[in-house]
């Protein structure tokens, strides 16, 4: 049975400093196996070449930080089929779970692209291991450029001089540069303001104009419009491919043949969870946006159409290929080196989530 979810409060006070290092002495309720110390990006290179194993061997647990499948876990009832314990960590997103890869505090994340490819650059090596997109992206996109009021702007060609909201290390600032690029638009052409999209921060710059435009996605950018759209707040759309979504884990722990077991299970029922969710939109929206997100009904229905349908691929050779299109230009506009896309990728879980759905259709 899952056990808890851990707050990232509790992750963080689980860390102590001995021998002049910082050190991770206790996480209570988890069993992580901190015996081995993280490979960096250059061990990485050779991938382990046996097999995952069939089935998950007596005692291994893993700590997962995806509390989206957490919820669609719990509604549907999948996570009952888990043949280990599991431990939930209450975060998510590339700073949350890469500090706590660092710490040997978490087995698994859930992220977009980007975090993998920064996780790579500051030595932390780490491996996608499940992939999920949109049907139809362009059409369900992520994020929309929203506008400050009166920031004139109506093309991207329009950014030119703006002042654009910009974080580095989440998908929101990647998505930032590959507007640019896609513009014609250099760093010196725009003023880019460094803030963490976290929370209301991004709405809140634009109603406020500390940014002429922002990033924004969900029902942050539908409350925003709402709430400032009199005063000619607009948003318009980046045209763009904004949908990818990872589970990774550091690479010591797919090293590990038992933690590699247990994280192919996960990705199995994880797989499965995506097709609840898509199955059943109106529990999806009580359960988890009414209920646990406390957002209203109509918000939950505004989400579930926004999503589209899902896209789990059983071969990884174009999302390695789209993935190298990001590296490249990150590398090229942020000075750092580039490096092949392949190496973020365990792709001993190629079919893995693809096989289960496969699976799961089979037997209806």
């Amino acid at each position: 049975m899952p056990a808890p979810a851990l707050s990232r409060r509790a992750l963080i006070r689980s860390f102590a400093v001995a021998s002049g290092a910082t050190a991770l002495t206790s996480l209570t309720a988890c069993a992580v196996d901190t015996s081995a110390p993280l490979t960096t990006s250059a061990d990485a290179l050779a991938d382990p070449t046996w097999p995952l194993p069939d089935e998950v061997p007596p005692g291994t647990t893993l700590t997962v930080g995806d509390p989206t499948t957490q919820k669609a876990l719990e509604l549907s009832g999948l996570a009952e089929t888990l043949s280990f314990p599991l431990t939930w960590a209450n975060l998510s997103g590339g700073p949350q779970t890469s500090e706590a890869f660092r710490a040997g505090a978490l087995d698994l994340g859930s992220v977009a692209e980007i975090p993998g490819i920064n996780a790579h650059w500051t030595d932390l090596a780490t491996k996608f291991v499940a992939s999920k997109y949109r049907a139809d992206p362009l059409a369900h996109p992520i994020y929309q450029l929203a506008l400050a009021p009166g920031a004139g702007v109506s093309t991207l060609a329009d950014l030119r001089g703006k002042r654009i909201a910009y974080s580095p290390s989440q998908a929101q600032g990647a998505l930032v540069i590959r507007v640019l690029a896609k513009a014609g638009l250099g760093r010196s052409d725009v003023t880019l303001v460094e803030i963490p999209s976290t929370g209301d921060v991004y709405p809140n710059a634009l109603a406020s104009r500390q940014v002429d435009v922002a990033p924004v996605g969900g029902t942050a950018v539908k409350r925003y419009l709402e709430q400032y759209e009199a005063d000619g707040a607009t948003a318009i759309a980046h045209g763009l491919r904004d949908d990818a979504a990872h589970l990774y884990a550091p690479a010591s722990v797919l090293q590990d043949q038992a933690k590699a077991a247990a994280v192919a299970e996960y990705v199995r029922v994880w797989a499965r969870a995506q097709q609840w969710i898509q199955d059943h939109p109106q529990e999806w929206i009580e359960g988890y946006y009414v209920a646990d997100q406390r957002l209203s009904p109509a918000d939950g229905e505004y989400l579930v159409d926004a999503a589209g349908t899902f896209d789990i691929p059983a071969d990884w050779t174009d999302a390695v290929a789209r993935t190298q299109e990001t590296v490249d230009l990150l590398a090229e506009f942020t000075g750092q080196e580039t490096f092949d896309a392949g190496l973020l990728f365990d792709r001993r879980f190629d079919a893995v989530a693809a096989d289960a759905l496969a699976t799961d259709g089979a037997d209806r």
